[in-house]
């Protein structure tokens, strides 16, 4: 048997696929990810189980749905009773490494959202039959992330691996308020950096004024892009020490808001210089008309994860800053993709690059994610490299999800999946005929009165977005309307077409129901 690969998977934090320069950006600069893909494969139409980061790391970890491993949103942590692909690795003799974000459990430490409410005149059940799991993801097992209690490294209050992983440093939240791990190695460079942080430390910039935009007094070499550089170099270079392959998740929280690029990297590009989306300002959906009427009567503070609407000049501004965060983190790359190769890893190691979600990034007007499943937010990066296989620039057009990348990583290494995985080998199968992404709302956001719940469906030719208890739908012919500025749900002459797309949907639904766990009869 030929000996097994290396997997080196690359992940950032809310980055549209065509803010890279291998998508077609003509702006920023990403040469080093470009280079992954110059001789690999480019997947044009892959999209995320869930546009939201928790429960699409759960999906990507788990290769299923999120309406079968239950991590449904942020703050619903991913179960330990589910297999991990990561597990699956490591129980084949893999060493496995976990440096930057996870983020499969809650780090605010908050207050849930939707708890059990008892109804008056009827009696409440026990608090350990009050949900349809007994095992409903609480204790300290599922508090290893939470920010405000991380007085010491989360290896020393592991017991066993970490979803698979046996080596863990985390990097939590975003920008330069990360924290976790990296917070308390930077703390021990400087015993002043809580004073480094924050927009009430920023240094003084009056050429950008924008939501969640400041300019941070953090150094580049202590921003959590460097350090999770430095430490995937290290745990490498330990690595070839050894005969075992490996499976190393490097995991950059940016380019999520706030947008703080340190350094050279804030003002790498200019504002003046972006061109703005072409639906910038164009949009009529009730949520839209409502976030644009919020920013101009002022009502919305725009300083949380809700989305929201912008003027041309934040636009202009927010896109130059992720630019900015997207430099940084190529260059990052650069630095261990070379690291690499100085240690005689390249050879035999796939390189994959990819990102948990998107962001509307001035698509109509808005920034952030959530409610609205356009394609800036749904459609993301994906990048396979195996130098054992090179391929001329390989563009593949058919239809990828994020639950495709477990099933693959393991065919590649020669290790059978798990019963219920729901993915496909993007490379020994052909694409299904349309790709479902789920989210389900735990808060009430602008333009809505209640949570949204809603169900997309993506085909070759048309995206079709359905929501629970709101009299409005979506339907774009994305050959005619790539920018999908016109809503066809509700046209006569699209009626042939709705039903159509609303068939393809029930089908892939029907094929992803779960098909785990297995019999329990007797041999």
């Amino acid at each position: 048997m030929s000996k097994q690969p290396n997997f080196l998977f690359i992940i950032t934090d809310q980055h549209r696929a065509d803010h890279l320069g291998c998508y077609g950006n003509p702006v920023v600069k990403t040469p080093n990810i470009d280079s992954i893909a110059k001789t690999g494969t480019r997947f044009d139409r892959f999209y995320v189980a869930n546009p939201i980061c928790m429960p699409n790391r759960a999906s990507i970890m788990t290769g299923r749905m999120c309406s079968a491993h239950g991590a449904r949103h942020n703050g619903i942590p991913l179960s330990k009773d589910h297999t991990t692909f990561v597990e699956l690795l490591r129980d084949a003799g893999y060493r496995t490494g976990l440096i930057g974000k996870s983020h499969l459990q809650s780090f605010t430490g908050l207050p849930a959202t939707n708890q059990f409410e008892p109804k008056e005149g009827k009696r409440a059940p026990s608090a350990h039959l009050q949900d349809a799991y007994k095992n409903n993801r609480q204790g300290e097992e599922y508090e290893l992330e939470l920010v405000p209690d991380w007085d010491r490294p989360i290896s020393e209050r592991l017991t066993g691996d970490f979803y698979g992983f046996e080596h863990v440093e985390i990097a939590a939240d975003h920008a330069d308020q990360a924290s976790g791990d990296y917070l308390l190695w930077a703390r021990e460079q400087r015993s002043d950096f809580d004073d480094l942080v924050g927009p009430d430390n920023a240094l003084p910039d009056n050429r950008i004024n924008a939501p969640q935009a400041w300019r941070t007094a953090v150094p580049e070499e202590l921003y959590s892009t460097s350090w999770i550089a430095d430490r995937s170099e290290d745990w490498l270079a330990e690595r070839a020490q050894e005969d075992a392959p490996f499976f190393l998740q490097m995991s950059f929280p940016d380019p999520h808001h706030p947008f703080t690029p340190p350094g050279k990297y804030w003002d790498m590009y200019d504002p003046a210089e972006i061109e703005l989306p072409s639906s910038f300002g164009k949009g009529n959906l009730p949520p839209i008309k409502a976030m644009q009427r919020a920013m101009e009567e002022g009502t919305d503070p725009r300083d949380n994860q809700n989305p929201f609407a912008v003027t041309e000049d934040e636009a202009r501004a927010i896109i130059a800053l992720t630019y900015g965060m997207i430099t940084m983190i190529d260059d990052a790359i650069g630095r261990v993709l070379k690291r690499l190769e100085d240690l005689g890893l390249a050879d035999n190691t796939v390189v994959i690059f990819t990102t948990d979600h998107g962001d509307y990034m001035g698509d109509h007007g808005l920034m952030l994610k959530l409610l609205l499943h356009y394609q800036g937010t749904i459609r993301v990066p994906f990048i396979w490299n195996d130098p054992t296989t090179p391929v001329p620039a390989n563009a593949d057009q058919g239809l990828a999800s994020s639950i495709d990348i477990a099933t693959t990583i393991l065919s590649r290494a020669g290790i059978q999946p798990f019963n219920g995985i729901q993915g496909r080998d993007l490379f020994l199968s052909d694409p299904p005929e349309a790709i479902i992404v789920e989210e389900d709302s735990q808060r009430t956001m602008t333009g809505f009165d209640k949570p949204q719940r809603v169900r997309t469906v993506v085909t070759d030719r048309y995206r079709m977005s359905l929501r629970e208890g709101e009299n409005w739908h979506e339907l774009y012919d994305l050959e005619s309307d790539p920018y999908e500025l016109a809503n066809q749900y509700d046209d006569p002459n699209y009626e042939s077409v709705r039903h159509s797309v609303t068939e393809a949907m029930l089908r892939r639904i029907i094929n992803l129901q779960d098909r785990s766990p297995l019999p329990a009869y007797r041999a």
